[in-house]
């Protein structure tokens, strides 16, 4: 099972700014060309598709496509391959956020 992990502001006293918007999402990932915007995740098994409503940032991974879900304030994402990790890291300092797993 993956770990999954959250890029927050949540726990920023002196930020103003504690939830990340989507317009601020919008505008920050707009400018990663391995990024694209989503508003539905699909999830193909082997037997059925499954599709998740919500805004999500599709990162290419060398041809895998890793889902950065911003939910009520806050970007989540699982940790399927150690290489997400500094792209996590690299994502919560450009937007002055923390992370914290969960």
């Amino acid at each position: 099972m993956n770990q999954r992990f959250r890029i927050t502001r949540s726990m920023q006293d002196n930020n103003a700014e504690q939830s990340i918007s989507l317009e601020e999402c919008k505008l920050y990932f707009e400018s990663k060309p391995e990024f694209t915007y989503s508003p539905v995740l699909h999830i193909v098994g082997a037997e059925s598709t499954m599709s998740i409503d919500g805004d999500f940032f599709m990162w290419d991974l060398q041809g895998t496509q890793i889902a950065f879900r911003l939910y009520m304030g806050d970007i989540y994402v699982a940790i399927s391959n150690e290489a997400i990790v500094p792209k996590m890291i690299e994502i919560a300092t450009d937007l002055r956020a923390d992370i914290v797993e969960g």
